[in-house]
């Protein structure tokens, strides 16, 4: 196993080049005191921003052969320590300036410039996004990929970097909300398997709006090896096990790279301006207020069958009691654990009567419901989901595209991903750990969808703290996830708001979407009204689209099949 230790240094740049480059380069020294190889320092670490036009960024911008580089470059080969810095740099043609990360070898010689392609909101108005491939490097310390901050807080960048191989992602951050060592990089981290090494800005002037710090780094399993505090600058390192980052086998989920189906990804890869979800682009506008009354109806395997199915028939009566309109049970909700795999053709035939109840039920109450059960075509079996109506009929039937290492027992994988149009809203669906694969959700949302729902038996607490999270919040899209009473994480059910932007909102709503949580282990049904503007406002600022502004024509890696 190769071992090799990075470091996050987290500290504040003024207005002063010189001043910066000389507080760089003590990071530097105090790296390769301790014995690393390899530091990560925050974005713009060349000079702080405070100008606000175009002309005052491309004023105070770097050039490659600039002092600021110059001395890094100087100082890395004197200490023998590669750098992955955060520098402002100028492009090819005045005023456009580009965010960027320079990857600089200990022997002072620059390995590779990436230009961050996703801005947070109002890097907008003062820089240009990058547009070349997003691509790992080979270095002596491993292969690696940049990243910067807002790259982070949408799937594609990272999810491009490990699939081409990336074994670290060296990411620098200009951060003032706590979403990003929270959420963001540790999500990044466990849904592509690979290291995560993160440096942020802390601290800045007296403004009451400081940088959040929070530098960390993250394993392939995504516990933390070394964080730094929330104030004050701080640097921290880890020693990195390089081949962890090749092993894409997560327990229980099986192989990250090899369940993906890049044959059903052609869409990721259209027109930003070709996909249903172009219509929901930008703030709601003049939409009127939507709402829809949902619910995880939170019951699954207890006592015997009848008891059970009993049970969720009722849950189904309450939740009409109560004007919810749509009602999402858990994964194989009627089931004993590992009751399916011991005889999945018996599961088909109980499942048959065990929809038809259902759907008597749904139409008898007037209610949308979403059961995940085991169908039976032929020879094939699926782990199947379906949105019936509140007719009793099935507005939408999803087959379980990626199958985990319990399903792939016995189930072939569907082929088809849809979004059903309903008289409550377009929505769509998955099941279990397919939270974990940005590209479900992400194409769910290209399809339109307004609410993902999401039977479920969440594996690790992460699933719903981290990954379900992460899926709203990069897709500006409402997702119900209902879990069974007996899952491994000891979590309840999660209802993820997409919180519509409004002037004003805390920063940490804009990225870190509001979550409503039932208590783990017993039938507690939790009814939450969503306003379908949310998921019809796709902006997370006043200039963010986080689907309008992907860049399809650099994500072809997304259709390509997966080879180790």
């Amino acid at each position: 196993m190769t071992t090799v230790r990075f470091a996050a240094a987290q500290f504040y740049s003024g207005t002063d080049v010189a001043e910066n480059i000389a507080l760089t380069v003590r990071w530097l020294r105090a790296a390769a005191e301790a014995g690393a190889q390899v530091v990560v320092t925050p974005e713009n670490s060349n000079r702080v921003r405070d100008f606000t036009d175009r002309a005052g960024a491309w004023q105070h911008a770097e050039t490659l052969d600039g002092a600021y580089v110059t001395g890094v470059r100087r100082a890395c080969a004197d200490l023998g320590i590669a750098a992955a810095v955060g520098v402002d740099l100028r492009g090819e043609h005045e005023p456009d300036v580009h965010i960027c990360s320079v990857l600089i070898g200990s022997d002072g010689e620059i390995l590779k410039v990436h230009r961050k392609h996703i801005f947070w909101d109002y890097e907008y108005t003062l820089f240009v996004p990058g547009t070349e491939p997003v691509e790992a490097v080979d270095t002596p310390f491993g292969r690696v990929g940049l990243l910067m901050c807002a790259d982070g807080i949408v799937p594609e960048v990272p999810r491009l970097l490990a699939l081409d191989g990336a074994q670290v992602l060296l990411n620098s951050l200009n951060s003032r909300g706590p979403d990003e060592h929270r959420l963001h990089v540790p999500q990044r981290a466990l849904e592509n398997r690979v290291w995560h090494v993160s440096a942020n800005t802390v601290g800045g002037p007296a403004d009451a709006y400081p940088w959040m710090g929070g530098s960390q780094i993250v394993d392939p399993d995504g516990e933390t090896h070394a964080a730094a505090a929330e104030m004050g600058e701080e640097m921290v390192f880890a020693d990195v096990e390089l081949e962890r980052a090749d092993d894409k086998v997560a327990p229980g989920r099986g192989d990250l790279f090899a369940v993906r189906r890049p044959d059903l990804y052609g869409e990721l890869t259209w027109d930003v301006a070709d996909v249903p979800a172009a219509a929901m682009y930008g703030p709601a506008g003049e939409m009127p207020s939507h709402l829809v009354a949902v619910a995880p109806l939170q019951v699954s395997w207890f006592h015997n069958r009848e008891w059970t199915v009993t049970r969720a028939i009722g849950q189904i009566a309450y939740a009409a009691s109560r004007s919810i309109q749509l009602g999402v049970l858990p994964e194989m909700f009627c089931f004993e654990r590992g009751e399916v795999a011991r005889d999945p053709r018996e599961a088909a035939r109980v499942s048959a009567e065990v929809l038809q109840r259902l759907r008597d039920a749904a139409r008898q109450y007037r209610l949308h419901v979403v059961a995940n059960l085991v169908e039976s075509d032929g020879d094939a079996l699926y782990s199947t989901a379906w949105l019936i109506g509140p007719d009793g009929g099935d507005l939408l039937r999803y087959r379980r595209a990626h199958l985990d290492d319990a399903d792939a027992t016995w189930a072939v994988p569907g082929d088809d991903i849809a979004v059903a149009q309903t008289r409550i809203g377009r929505i769509g669906l998955m099941i279990g750990t397919e939270v974990w694969l940005p590209e479900m959700a992400r194409l769910l949302t290209l399809e339109g969808a307004e609410i993902i729902a999401h039977p479920t038996d969440w594996d690790r607490a992460e699933a719903a703290t981290t990954a379900a999270v992460q899926r709203t919040e990069e897709n500006r899209v409402h997702l119900v996830s209902s879990t069974r009473l007996d899952n491994a994480a000891g979590l309840g059910s999660q209802v993820v708001e997409s919180d519509e932007f409004v002037p004003g909102q805390p920063i940490a709503l804009m990225r870190f979407p509001t979550a409503w949580t039932c208590r783990h282990g017993f039938e507690e049904q939790m009814r939450v009204e969503l306003d379908l503007r949310g998921s019809n406002s796709k902006v997370q600022g006043h200039h963010l689209d986080p689907v309008a502004t992907r860049q399809p024509d650099l994500y072809r890696a997304f259709t390509r099949p997966h080879t180790k």
